[in-house]
């Protein structure tokens, strides 16, 4: 039965649920699993990849959904809480759903976002292990990585203090020639640090490191978060590990985990995250969560592994694309899809009335700030303004041969002649549309959505690539920012132009995909662009190269991989019942 969101809070929704939340012994039972493919793990339980794959390899995937959005307000519209309306709608019309989203990050919950659970009667539980820490994925992540930097600073130390003939004798080692100036990787953690983004280490005598600048960034941005978002199995992440590049030595080659003999480790360390930990909906619809990798500046996608898992349990399975399509749709097809060999049946478009009136010209949304007024009484006008970037997402996804899903993502401020310019508008595109109220009605306001959903799904489409596997690297870029952006083409920093070049002429990179990195509140690299902005180049300023992930990351505009937390952070609300040990005042 849902609950009044207006007057109670979404830990209280989630506590009222968590009441009669499925124990991880029951799991096996509903999803005609066998029991040893459930790892019980606190309140939710892991599922064991290996064997349900063996079991189920022959059996017909079911439909695969995923879900994108509009370009959001810093509030973020409601992708995670669609995606459990979705399923709960779906579990309302009585089909066999299921779903997976990604790890929240300890960094946006401690600092300004806060969880990503959804909210209202359209939430994952159990929110509070789900929001600090879950099953200690991005701790064993994060472990793992640095790991590969005390190898690393370790070894430099080693080959200042010795001459080559006491290095073979203590440790077999065989001098790298690591250039201080060239380390790639530095250290993460999963915090908001600025102070953190460049560091001096080593500081001391001999025996306490090597001296040199290093830096920290989040640890959700780190290759091993993407390695486990794309990796098939323990195998090819085990093999894909030795091949990461930590930096380079002073003849410019690159110094890898596999030659720091630390591959091994960093995997065996990360043992326990190749499997999906499952988790499920205020409903009770089955959501695993697995992964966590930030969107704008790295793949934004839940795993492969989980899809392949869900495909194979549910009828439906619904997958979540972080961002906006510009930026979550677009990985999902383009370097997602030709990893898994997996093709969408439907995509719905995340959308609010409150983004487009802020993509009309709407006064500025701060997270943490009172929302200005103009986004909750009518105003048609700022919000016909802002519908363009609702219809720019919506052709981007339809010419990748889908036609979207448009959710109408309604919040109880939006009034009938608002959702229905909405609605009008996206039908007229060619979409799908569905007015959704679970954030309000939980299940039974998703219905409209559930529907449009399963039909879309029995449609035929023609899932396509945005360029071929064998085009030049700059060229890909200059497509996805013309075709997919709306730029008017791509300017080269003289660094960002020279390793292109240098890339483009190795054939060992020919077999990289590319991933754009660049901020998720604008179409364009410029945050405070909104709209459809007309008339702008692209700048690419860096390459970062993950050679395990086999990644081109192309860093457009001002992108830091180390968030800062702000002047009212979460953490001031967050404490804890000394008497019954509950976490209060995450959400």
């Amino acid at each position: 039965m849902p609950y009044d969101p207006l007057t109670i809070s979404d830990w209280q929704i989630a506590e009222e649920a968590e009441r009669n939340m499925p124990q991880p012994g029951d799991w096996f039972k509903r999803l005609n699993l066998k029991q040893d493919e459930v790892i019980p793990y606190g309140k939710v339980a892991r599922l064991d990849y290996a064997k349900i794959m063996r079991r189920l390899e022959n059996k017909r995937d079911g439909k695969y959904i995923q879900v994108t959005g509009i370009t959001p307000t810093p509030l973020g519209e409601g992708k995670s809480t669609t995606t459990c309306g979705l399923l709960e709608g779906m579990g309302k019309r009585g089909l066999n759903v299921g779903g997976c989203v990604r790890q929240p990050s300890g960094g946006p919950t401690m600092n300004i976002k806060g969880t990503a659970a959804g909210g209202g009667n359209a939430l994952l539980i159990p929110m509070t292990e789900f929001s600090m820490g879950l099953t200690g994925d991005i701790n064993d992540i994060t472990n793992a990585h640095n790991l590969a930097m005390v190898a690393l600073t370790a070894r430099m130390q080693h080959e200042r203090n010795y001459d080559d003939r006491k290095l073979e004798t203590l440790s077999g080692m065989r001098r790298l020639e690591i250039d201080p100036t060239r380390v790639e990787m530095g250290w993460v953690m999963d915090f908001c640090a600025q102070s953190l983004r460049n560091v001096i280490i080593g500081m001391g005598g001999r025996m306490d490191g090597f001296t040199m600048q290093s830096k920290f960034t989040i640890a959700v941005s780190s290759e091993l978060m993407a390695l486990l978002a794309i990796v098939h199995d323990l195998a090819d992440l085990r093999h894909r590990m030795d091949r990461i590049t930590v930096a380079y030595n002073k003849h410019g080659d690159p110094v890898t985990a596999g030659d720091l003999q630390v591959g091994g480790a960093m995997t065996a360390l990360m043992r326990n995250t190749i499997n999906p930990t499952l988790c499920c909906t205020a409903e009770y619809q089955p959501l695993m969560v697995h992964t966590g990798p930030f969107a704008n500046i790295a793949l934004g996608q839940s795993s492969i592994i989980a899809d392949r898992v869900g495909l194979k349990m549910f009828d439906y399975h619904v997958t979540e694309s972080g961002f906006a399509a510009d930026i979550g749709f677009e990985k999902f097809c383009n370097v997602k899809c030709r990893l898994s060999d997996l093709k969408p049946n439907a995509s719905v478009l995340v959308t609010t009335v409150r983004a487009l009136k802020m993509h009309g010209g709407g006064p500025a949304v701060v997270a943490g700030l009172k929302i200005p007024d103009e986004y909750t009484r009518e105003d048609l006008s700022l919000l016909e303004k802002g519908i363009p970037n609702m219809l720019h997402h919506i052709k981007i996804i339809r010419e990748a041969g889908v036609r979207p899903v448009v959710c109408i993502n309604v919040f109880h401020t939006d009034t009938k002649e608002e959702i229905a310019m909405v609605k009008r508008a996206a039908e007229q595109a060619g979409a799908h549309c569905a007015v959704s109220r679970h954030w309000e009605f939980g299940g039974e306001g998703a219905l409209e959505l559930a529907d449009a959903v399963k039909d879309a799904c029995e449609e035929d489409n023609e899932f396509k690539f945005l360029y071929p596997p064998d085009m030049k690297i700059r060229d890909r870029v200059e497509k996805i920012a013309k075709e997919v952006y709306g730029a008017d083409g791509v300017i080269w920093s003289p660094v960002a132009e020279t390793k292109a070049k240098k890339l483009e002429s190795d054939p060992d990179y020919d077999d990289y995909l590319t991933i754009m990195v660049k901020t998720h509140l604008s179409l364009s690299h410029d945050p405070a662009l909104k709209g459809v902005p007309r008339g702008w180049t692209l700048p690419i300023k860096d390459i970062m190269v993950y050679s395990g992930a086999r990644f081109l990351c192309f860093v457009a505009g001002d992108v830091n991989l180390m968030p800062g937390t702000g002047s009212n952070p979460a953490f001031r609300r967050i404490d804890i019942d000394t008497a019954t040990g509950k976490v209060h005042g995450l959400f």
